[in-house]
């Protein structure tokens, strides 16, 4: 039976400041990167031992990654980057202050943006500060200029079935170290989550989500391994 774990990244400095980071590329606070290592303690304890890492492209995931390795006493676990796993593009509220931007547009509509299934915030301003389309890493990609949840999975679950779901499928343990909105992609995917329910699903920064899958994949058992930490999750079938 595989075992994956979905881990949300380590506090970022803009988690940290509280605006909307997106894909820009900021890096752990000093509180991220304990979260990071204490999330490699919890999977030691936990006897997890992955085959692969799978992260994004962006610091704040690859660090995390790396540290819960190191502190987890793990080496040699090869490492594959896409950018499809980075976080939901926040197009135009890209950098913003979100207690501002509430104040702006009011906290319901804040709240559409960001936890709704299909509603994506405003598009990016071409050659803005935040515009991607310059960036190496994205080179020959068409580069969205926002995203709703529903936007991100369908570029999430194509990655997800050509290269993470065979490793699985082989019986490997996986370990995907990524985005708040990257990981509820996968978790309404696995779960099957009703669109209008996946609203109230969010995962939680530097806490490794574990799930016991059967041979089709479908979860069988899930839970944080920081108890503490933990946030509700979506029933199993």
């Amino acid at each position: 039976m595989p075992r994956l774990i979905l881990l949300r990244h380590g506090q970022s400095q803009w988690n940290l400041e509280n605006r909307f980071t997106g894909w820009v590329d900021v890096d752990l606070t000093a509180e991220g990167e304990a979260q990071a290592r204490h999330s490699g303690t919890l999977m030691a304890e936990a006897a997890f031992r992955p085959a692969v890492l799978f992260t994004s492209v962006l610091t704040r995931a690859r660090r995390t990654g790396a540290l819960a390795l190191q502190a987890a006493g793990l080496t040699g676990v090869p490492v594959i980057e896409d950018w499809r796993l980075n976080e939901r593009h926040y197009g135009g509220l890209t950098g913003l202050d979100k207690a501002e931007t509430a104040l702006k547009h009011g906290e319901d509509q804040v709240k559409v943006w960001r936890r709704s299934y299909d509603i994506p915030p405003p598009p990016l301003e071409p050659g803005s500060e935040w515009d991607f389309a310059g960036d190496p890493r994205y080179a020959g990609q068409s580069i969205p200029d926002t995203e709703s949840l529903k936007t991100t999975l369908e570029r999430v679950l194509p990655y997800w079935n050509e290269a993470i779901a065979p490793r699985l499928k082989a019986g490997e343990n996986v370990l995907v170290a990524a985005h708040g909105n990257s990981l509820r992609a996968i978790v309404k995917h696995l779960f099957s989550v009703p669109d209008d329910l996946i609203v109230s699903v969010e995962i939680p920064t530097g806490n490794p989500l574990e799930i016991d899958l059967d041979a089709a994949l479908r979860p069988v058992a899930a839970h944080y391994l920081d108890a503490a930490r933990a946030r509700p999750l979506p029933a199993l079938a």
